[in-house]
């Protein structure tokens, strides 16, 4: 009954506040909690006879605990009071306790008595959740949401005494977070310095932090610790090179902040260790000591930075650096001279003056960065030279660092032309006996090359031959091509230039020619046989040699020298000597020594290569002609169609067929236009044919040019050889029949069919087809008559063929057969089958023959050749 249930409810509440402690906080509004203050509802009982039954069932207390959760809180607070004093272990209960009482004050002003309520069941469940870090972060975040630092900060503590180390990491960005909310540097970093003892690699941002509030000495220190530190991997990501850049700007723009730092030696250091870097470094140098106001020493350290560097990238960025800073040094100046006092315009006129030296001393600046980076650098020197034009003093004195710097091994350039541009310099000033010391030390130089050697004794010689001293000259060039003790191998790099010189042909080569200018015939011969003897000569030596002989009428002596030239080198480098000797053997003998100019020719010829045999195999003939037997020079002209390159073929038949015209008269030509048809590709062969085939129609021979036109025609394609055939056409019109008619139609279509049954072609004619569509093709067919295709193709194809059949047919009009001894007109009507040609039988009867009267030739007189002026003699 209801009393019944009532009674044993009252019961069970009474047994439970018999148990709990007096030392307990309730959440009931009174101090004395009695049965009749009390309600419990009817769904209660069951929950409360299953804690009975089971009071130490976690799960027992959540479903309690659930079910009274839409309960006022006093009510569902009990709970939770009464399970935690079961269970005063149990994380879960406690941790949905907390939060429910967290969430019960949600909006609340920080200063109402149930935070303190709060915070004291907080450090009732911390005397048993002391190990559980979630519990002391949410009470942590609690008190700081009070706004209590002292407490907060002591709360901290305890918390990072109280877990183990390995759980520290989930408490120090709570607690970073709030030493950063509130302005109290000296305790933020004193917290800091705790944390990065546990964990350094949190530096950077407690660097940030420090500059955030100002203290940038200790930032510095910091900074400079971990650029240091070769083993720290910075958290952004950022390279030990980026972070020793933001320790130069943290130094650079705060010198009077930072003081316990070595900022000099720190740059500096910086500088030799980033090398790519040196110009930003140098510039943030003297930043420090503008900044400081030593501006002198700011200025020594831009002189010392363009007098240091590199590269020009580096000295670009200081000396625009340095610039700026003098031009901004002397506007300063400019506005404060208000006075006009004497020490103050010095100083204006003294700074003015030192602005303008920087500016014009840029070029030679940047002249030394390059020499800096290559001190070997020929070119360079050059430049600078130049830069110090009309200063004596200083371009001796660059020319003497520049040979004395520059490495013959690892020169850029020549380093020969700063010897001689040396020695120019003193001859230019009429000081030429300092110019031949400064020539004589520079062939002791070991030079790379052994041209550089060789210029320089050439440079010496030509400087002597501008003063007019032969003499010197001459004798300068036997010292220069005169043999060493030690001989070396001309390209053995191991030996000296100065053992290798004496085989230099452009030495040898200045000693001919001063020989030749100032020498006499037997000097200058010895010169040139001693070329020849090393083994050394050029084929342009060669023919020096040759007209020098010839100009002092040896004629035999120079034809010994073209032949040890042609001895010495091989084709093609051969070919101008012997063209250069056979044509002046043969200016000079003419034919008084046929055999031997034949000799020459043979052993020309014997391993000339295509490409230049055909001028030699021209000039042969030509002396075969003038001097010899026509025979011989049909057999070289025989001979140089097969020998010239295949593009040069046809020119050559040509010549050759004109020559046999000449000499023998056009029927000897036959063999050559039968020869050439043979061995010419097709595009030449064809016009041979139609020459050969009008040369017999000249010649009266009718039935061998149709032979020839014949055989031509399978070598035409009708569509592209168009000329072809309506030549031969033009020619059956004049001299055939209708049976020569009908067989050069059937043998035009028969090759018609066979070049279009070539695979190249018909795919060549389906691309075009399918590229240009034609009406009634493929592109009229509808959408359902697409398998018709293949054969109105087809049908097309055969209209089209059909159409030039038509063309090709013999037109309606008079044509002149040769039918024995007299010619008849007939008639040719049109046919519909251009595969035969219809004669109307009743054409003999209606027509009436005429007559015609053939007219008599006499033969050709180039028929019988040079026989004709033969028989005419006699």
């Amino acid at each position: 009954s209801p009393h019944a249930c009532l009674c044993v409810a009252c019961t069970l509440v009474f047994r439970y506040n018999c148990a709990v402690s007096t030392k307990m906080e309730t959440v009931v509004q009174t101090d004395d909690l009695n049965k009749k203050d009390i309600f419990f509802e009817e769904s209660d009982v069951a929950f409360e006879e299953d804690i009975l039954r089971n009071p130490y069932s976690v799960k027992s207390w959540m479903r309690y605990a659930d079910h009274k959760k839409d309960s006022v809180k006093s009510v569902v607070n009990l709970v939770y009071e009464r399970a935690v004093k079961e269970l005063p272990g149990s994380y879960k209960l406690w941790y949905n306790y907390l939060k429910l009482r967290r969430k019960q004050i949600r909006g609340k002003c920080i200063d109402d008595p149930d935070y303190e309520d709060i915070n004291n069941t907080y450090e009732r469940a911390l005397v048993f959740m002391h190990k559980m870090p979630r519990v002391w972060i949410e009470y942590c975040q609690f008190i700081m949401d009070q706004y209590k630092v002292t407490r907060t900060r002591r709360l901290f503590d305890r918390a990072l005494r109280a877990l183990p180390i390995t759980q520290h990491h989930r408490i120090w960005p709570l607690y970073l977070k709030f030493v950063k909310m509130h302005n109290l540097p000296e305790t933020a970093v004193r917290v800091w310095r705790r944390h990065l003892k546990m964990f350094p690699e949190n530096a950077e941002e407690y660097i940030t932090y420090l500059m955030t509030i100002g203290r940038l000495d200790e930032s510095a220190k910091r900074l400079a610790g971990i650029v240091n530190n070769e083993r720290f991997v910075s958290k952004g990501g950022k390279s030990n090179h980026q972070l020793w850049h933001e320790l130069c700007n943290l130094l650079c723009k705060n010198p009077h902040e930072v003081t316990s730092l070595k900022v000099d030696a720190i740059i500096r250091g910086g500088i030799k260790r980033f090398t790519d870097q040196r110009g930003q470094l140098w510039n943030s140098l003297a930043d420090y000591y503008i900044r400081g106001g030593h501006f002198e020493k700011a200025r020594d350290i831009y002189e010392e930075a363009i007098q240091t560097v590199t590269t020009v990238r580096d000295f670009t960025q200081v000396f625009d650096a340095y610039a700026q800073f003098e031009e901004s040094m002397l506007n300063n100046m400019m506005e404060n001279a208000s006075d006009g006092s004497p020490d103050v315009d010095l100083e204006l006129e003294l700074r003015l003056a030192r602005y303008e030296d920087l500016i014009e001393r840029r070029p030679l600046l940047l002249n030394s960065v390059l020499l800096r980076q290559n001190p070997h650098n020929v070119l360079e020197w050059h430049k600078r030279v130049e830069l110090y034009q009309g200063k004596p003093h200083e371009i001796i004195n660059t020319y003497t660092e520049a040979v004395q710097t520059v490495d013959p091994k690892q020169a850029t350039g020549k380093l020969h032309s700063l010897w001689v541009s040396f020695s120019k310099y003193y001859e230019e000033n009429d000081q030429l006996k300092d110019a031949r010391t400064i020539l004589e030390k520079a062939l002791l130089v070991s030079y790379k090359h052994v041209d550089d050697l060789a210029n320089v004794w050439c440079e010496y010689s030509e400087m002597e031959i501008r003063h007019e001293h032969y003499d010197r000259a001459v004798k300068l060039m036997q010292r220069a091509t005169s043999t060493p003790a030690h001989k070396g191998a001309y390209f053995d790099n191991t030996e000296k230039v100065q053992n290798r010189v004496y085989k230099n042909i452009k030495v040898w080569s200045m000693y001919a020619d001063l020989e030749e200018s100032f020498g006499t015939f037997k000097s200058t011969k010895a010169v040139y046989d001693a070329i020849l003897d090393l083994k050394i000569a050029t084929p342009q030596i060669i023919m020096n040699y040759g007209m020098f002989l010839e100009e002092h009428h040896y004629f035999e002596e120079s034809f010994k020298a073209y032949e040890r030239g042609v001895a010495m080198f091989k084709w093609p480098y051969v070919y101008d000597l012997w063209n250069t000797y056979l044509t002046k053997f043969i200016k000079r003998y003419g034919g008084s020594k046929l055999e031997r100019i034949r000799d020459l020719f043979e052993q020309c010829l014997e391993h000339c290569p295509a490409k230049f045999a055909k001028n030699l195999y021209l000039l042969y003939a030509k002396v075969e002609e003038d001097y010899g037997l026509a025979r011989h020079a049909m057999a070289v002209y025989n001979r140089a169609t097969k020998s010239v390159p295949r593009l040069e073929k046809h020119e050559m038949f040509n010549i050759y067929i004109k020559r046999a015209a000449e000499i023998y008269g056009v029927t000897h030509t036959r063999t050559i236009y039968e020869e050439a048809i043979e061995v010419l590709p097709n595009e030449h062969a064809r016009d041979m044919c139609m020459r050969f085939s009008d040369l017999e129609r000249k010649l009266g021979e009718i039935d061998r040019a149709r032979a020839i036109y014949s055989h031509c025609s399978q070598m035409c394609d009708p569509r592209t050889s168009q000329v072809f055939w309506q030549t031969w056409k033009d020619f059956e019109v004049r001299h055939g029949n209708e049976d020569t008619v009908r067989e050069m139609l059937r043998i035009k279509r028969s090759v018609q069919a066979m070049y279009n049954t070539q695979v190249n072609f018909m795919s060549a004619q389906m691309l075009a087809a399918a590229s240009q569509p034609t009406p009634g093709t493929v592109s009229d067919l509808g959408p359902g008559n697409q398998g018709m295709d293949d054969m109105k193709i087809l049908e097309q194809r055969a209209e089209l063929l059909a159409a030039e059949a038509d063309v090709d047919k013999p037109k309606a009009k008079d044509i002149l057969f040769v039918r024995g001894d007299k010619q008849e007109a007939r008639e040719i009507l049109k046919t519909a089958n251009p595969d035969e040609i219809n004669i109307d039988e009743d054409s003999d009867s209606d027509g009436h023959v005429e007559e015609v009267n053939v007219q008599q030739k006499d033969v050709p007189s180039e028929v019988f050749g040079n026989l004709s002026n033969v028989s005419v003699s006699r």
